[in-house]
């Protein structure tokens, strides 16, 4: 079986379409325009996951906003966390005053949205809210919950969509679940 073969048969069942994607996004865009009624926010990514989530929400608001990133791992290159959350790289911005959006891809064991979140509400954010692709709280281990939800979904390893398993299948443009088989 040659490189691709063996790419492509980690790709499984497509729980969520690009078109079902771009629509809830839309509708995303709408609900934090109507939040923030014309004020400034700041988006923050969670990398690498939510890369590509965060530039189709930057498109669809219509506020003026900024972009900033952090990363934060749990998961290094397993389909299982390790517990512990590391970040790895943290925001250039003082949030003081800003309305912060935390852009996440996935919430699972809620671990690493949790330390991200108390982190930057230590800073004394104007306002935080956290808007999440996918919801996975058959999985959560701590209590968080995002404010806006796009998807909620059962307990399967996701890819796609910026979701990676070993750092690919990010460039999936819909989310499947990922076949370990």
């Amino acid at each position: 079986m040659n490189g691709l073969e063996s790419y492509r048969q980690h790709i499984g069942r497509e729980l969520i379409s690009e078109a079902d994607i771009k629509a809830a996004i839309k509708e995303a865009g709408k609900k934090i325009d109507a939040i923030y009624d014309g004020h400034p926010i700041l988006l923050v990514s969670i990398l690498k996951g939510a890369f590509v989530f965060l530039a189709d929400v930057c498109r669809a608001v219509t506020v003026p906003c900024e972009i900033g990133f952090m990363c934060a791992k749990s998961y290094y290159d397993s389909t299982v966390s390790t517990g512990t959350v590391s970040i790895t790289m943290d925001l250039e911005q003082d949030v003081t005053g800003y309305h912060v959006v935390i852009v996440e891809d996935i919430i699972d064991t809620g671990r690493t949205l949790k330390e991200v979140a108390a982190l930057l509400r230590a800073r004394r954010p104007q306002s935080l809210h956290i808007l999440t692709l996918l919801d996975k709280p058959s999985r959560r281990v701590v209590e968080i919950e995002a404010d806006i939800v796009l998807f909620t979904i059962p307990d399967h390893f996701v890819i796609g969509y910026g979701l990676d398993c070993g750092e690919l299948f990010r460039n999936l443009p819909y989310v499947a679940e990922y076949n370990q088989d």
